[in-house]
């Protein structure tokens, strides 16, 4: 269920490791939620030069939102920490350059596999 949505202007390291960053992002959130790695999935937007802002000013780097099911406020805050140090590591980049939001849903507002998921707290595999 969860995806985990970067944008990456061209020019940065991010946009050169993508592989590596997904493979690390679906690790991460496996080992933190217990959900199976088949359910992770990871999209880069490729965003050329100059169309990253931030205080109306161009920048290069990354940007990275995050849907998942919802959970504790304990577990999202270990997930996103984690999330962006295995960015960092994949990278190389400092934490001072990476952005990442997580957006929680409920469960049944995501078809996945033919239906409506359950709930993260009805969920035998995960942690909540």
């Amino acid at each position: 269920m969860p995806i985990y949505q970067f944008t990456v202007t061209e020019d940065s390291i991010s946009a050169r490791k993508k592989a590596a960053i997904a493979e690390a992002i679906t690790a991460t959130h496996c080992e933190v939620t217990g959900a199976p790695s088949h359910y992770v999935s990871v999209v880069f937007i490729d965003a050329p030069k100059g169309n990253l802002f931030l205080a109306g000013k161009s920048v290069s780097g990354v940007r990275m939102v995050g849907t998942i099911r919802r959970r504790s406020e304990a577990l999202k805050r270990e997930l996103l920490t984690k999330l962006a140090q295995a960015w960092s590591d994949v990278t190389g980049e400092p934490l001072t350059e990476v952005v990442m939001f997580l957006v929680e849903v409920p469960g049944f507002q995501v078809f996945e596999g033919g239906e409506l998921l359950r709930e993260a707290e009805d969920d035998p595999e995960a942690r909540v």
